[in-house]
């Protein structure tokens, strides 16, 4: 009964997430020369909202980091323990 559940709620999944491809190969291709006709503001804008993911990416990465480090001088730490009770 589960593997079946399994089996139907995968292909439901499927056929609703190609429901777009579909509906897109219908249509007519669409030429981008046209659409984007946006003055110089728009674009300052959106290089600054990229200029705030990238600086946001600064302390994630830093973050991440010290995270690793710190993991890898706790394992260095439980291996010292356990050499040091086996002798």
């Amino acid at each position: 009964m589960k593997t079946t559940a399994i089996i139907i709620n995968t292909v439901t999944v499927l056929l609703a997430s190609l429901t777009s491809a579909i509906a897109s190969a219908a249509t007519e291709a669409v030429d981008t020369s046209q659409t984007f006709n946006s003055g110089i503001l728009v674009l300052v804008f959106v290089g600054f909202l990229a200029l705030v993911v990238v600086v946001q990416t600064i302390p994630a990465i830093i973050t991440l980091y010290s995270m690793i480090k710190a993991a890898a001088s706790e394992s260095d730490k439980s291996k010292e323990v356990l050499s040091t009770a086996r002798k």
